[in-house]
């Protein structure tokens, strides 16, 4: 991508109503539509969406493909793509645009950083779609699934709030098992090594990716794991279902 297109779709994503951006991680603020200076935590539904719905988060989010599929399935729930990287957004939130998706908003931001945008238990779920699996060990800490992530999920989450893992990384898949099984932070509810080899475990599985089409023509498996997280902000432990 050239630079020039890539200075005007952030032009573009400036002037967008369903985009907020975080330009500084060292602080907390946020821009919204031609760069006002905004607030959203504790209160997205009300602010961003003018109801008060239930959230759900898809983390690196990307061109924002699975939150554009579940607000379509979905249009009595809220949903928020966060990713970095904003040429990336820009097509998301276009689409959502031109489709009058109303249920349908973008966070740019880095997602070690999630916390200070949203309160506690304002999120009611999270998917993780197609994240970088970090395959070499001395970067296991930034994987989406790392105990380190988690605790993050864990600030903004509700009470035994739900989070999905699709992806087609067996290094990932196995990472995820493993952590959930050695920390008290997440009991793990689901996992599939190969979600289509049998009747999908929720509907919401049959969305498809750019990059999951792509893994599936290269003849790769799809691997699904869902969890929920036990400890509240206060990290008191949340009741077992």
């Amino acid at each position: 991508m050239s630079k020039r297109n890539k200075l005007q779709k952030f032009a573009d994503i400036l002037s967008y109503p369903n985009v907020v951006e975080n330009y500084d991680a060292k602080n907390p603020g946020l821009v919204g539509k031609d760069g006002a200076e905004i607030s959203r935590k504790g209160e997205w539904a009300q602010k961003q969406f003018g109801n008060d719905r239930p959230i759900t988060l898809e983390l690196a989010c990307g061109k924002g493909d699975y939150t554009l599929g579940l607000a379509r399935m979905y249009p009595e729930r809220n949903f928020i793509g966060v990713d970095i990287k904003g040429a990336r957004i820009w097509k998301g939130a276009g689409i959502a645009l031109e489709e009058n998706l109303e249920n349908v908003a973008f966070l740019r931001t880095r997602i070690e950083q999630i916390a200070l945008f949203f309160e506690a238990g304002e999120v009611d779920e999270i998917w993780i779609t197609f994240p970088d699996p970090f395959l070499r060990k001395s970067k296991a800490n930034r994987r989406l699934t790392s105990v380190n992530f988690l605790k993050h999920y864990s600030k903004i989450l509700k009470k035994e709030g739900i989070v999905h893992l699709k992806t087609d990384s067996p290094e990932l898949y196995e990472f995820t098992l493993e952590t959930l099984a050695e920390t008290d932070l997440a009991t793990l509810l689901y996992e599939k090594d190969d979600i289509y080899s049998e009747e999908l475990y929720l509907p919401e599985l049959e969305l498809k990716t750019f990059y999951e089409k792509m893994h599936l023509r290269e003849g790769k498996t799809i691997k699904y794991v869902q969890f929920k997280l036990e400890k509240t902000l206060d990290g008191a432990s949340s009741d077992k279902v």
